[in-house]
């Protein structure tokens, strides 16, 4: 097939707040500390689901990049026509992939735009858009907490009967609005209260994940690890306190070192080095601390077609968001947890035309659906799990995007 639709990446003398230029209408948004992509307008959008996602992602993605002819003057990580991914938690669910019309990028001072058409540059606005103000009503089921730690105690049952190691259960909150619920006011905050998080709006799946999955670039891989939490309270004194107890727990030290020993060991096949520190450090929010460690490996040049596809299948589900051993915990997940996941806790974010990518976890989101939106929190259990705490742990997590909305 001979190319025949244009697709040109420009750079921008000017560099406008990203989050700025999301139009109503399909907000597309990954984007850390003010850097990252937005993007507008369909060009085209599928979904795949079923034990082969991944793969028929990447096929999906070739063939579209098969009608392209790129004209890259930029030719930085993220420029070029650019595949935004919402990969489901259970292959049964439903990925969303999407190819916006327009991409504005900005990454370490450089922006750029890149438009898929034989249209001119797109002019971009100029006024950051207004927003009503919106009235939030939050639904709780009768005995909900009481529920969730029963769920709590019987998995830590499980996991000192032998049966498994560690496993996440989630737990969900609903709420409705008076009217239809904006992505881009939720990632506006989001962005104000937690720079350091990935802030990411696709399909009308939003959030800020602290947790990024793997960043594919130039060769290298790089994971953040995620797992231990403790609460903050603000004053800070505690919360170095806090910290240095959260660094010697031995039950949250169990739970991250499980999802530690997942990552290295997905990404291992596909590296020739990695490098796993050995032990975490502690990453401060606004509202929790977590245990993390940055996972990073090269790729060995000599395997052909690796690409960002290939680790996610790898790579997903992690021990941080499913637990150990993985089939295990995705069986006792499924008979005890009591809801459906759909993209929350998949990998999110973006792909460009070479196969390299930045993906996080959709964690501390929510999915919209018009006038309401369904919040998502998650919790590692291991046999030393409290309920109660993990109890405080859940609301915590719930504590961002209820900033957002409120």
């Amino acid at each position: 097939m001979t190319p025949s639709i244009p697709v040109t990446t420009s750079r921008l003398s000017e560099h406008l707040p990203l989050l700025d230029l999301l139009p109503e209408n399909h907000p597309i948004a990954w984007v850390r500390g003010g850097d990252g992509l937005v993007g507008w307008g369909v060009f085209a959008t599928t979904t795949v689901s079923g034990p082969n996602r991944f793969a028929d992602a990447r096929h999906w993605w070739q063939e579209q990049l098969s009608k392209m002819q790129i004209n890259d003057s930029v030719h930085a990580n993220g420029t070029g026509p650019i595949l935004f991914t919402s990969f489901s938690f259970s292959p049964e669910d439903a990925s969303v992939l999407v190819i916006p019309e327009v991409v504005v990028g900005l990454r370490n001072g450089k922006s750029w735009v890149t438009w898929i058409g034989d249209s001119p540059q797109p002019v971009l606005p100029q006024i950051a858009p207004a927003f009503p103000a919106n009235s939030i009503t939050w639904h709780k089921e009768f005995d909900e907490d009481n529920q969730w730690k029963t769920r709590v105690s019987h998995a830590v049952s499980r996991i000192q009967g032998g049966e498994v190691e560690k496993v996440v259960l989630a737990r969900e909150i609903n709420v409705s609005a008076q009217s239809a619920i904006d992505p881009r006011k939720v990632l506006h905050k989001l962005s104000l209260e937690y720079p350091s998080t990935w802030n990411f709006a696709i399909s009308n799946l939003v959030g800020a994940t602290p947790e990024l999955l793997m960043r594919l670039t130039h060769g290298m891989i790089t994971s953040r690890v995620l797992a231990g939490t403790i609460s903050k309270t603000g004053n800070d004194e505690r919360d170095l306190a806090l910290a240095a107890s959260l660094a010697r727990s031995s039950k949250d030290l169990e739970e991250h070192e499980y999802a530690v020993r997942s990552v290295a060991d997905a990404i291992a096949p596909f590296c020739k080095s990695t490098n796993v520190p050995e032990s975490p450090f502690v990453l401060h929010l606004a509202n929790v601390m977590h245990l993390a460690t940055d996972v990073t490996g090269a790729l060995v040049e000599t395997l052909n077609k690796v690409d960002s596809f290939s680790v996610l299948e790898k790579l997903h589900p992690s021990a941080a968001v499913c637990g150990t051993p993985t089939e295990k915990a995705s069986a006792l997940i499924d008979e005890i947890e009591g809801l459906a996941r759909g993209r929350y806790a998949g990998p999110v974010g973006w792909i460009d035309a070479s196969g390299d990518g930045e993906l996080g976890i959709a964690l501390r989101c929510g999915q919209i659906q018009g006038n309401s939106i369904r919040l998502y929190a998650g919790c590692g259990i291991v046999a030393g799990s409290d309920p109660e705490r993990e109890l405080v742990e859940s609301q915590a997590k719930f504590a961002p995007m209820k900033s957002a909305l409120s």
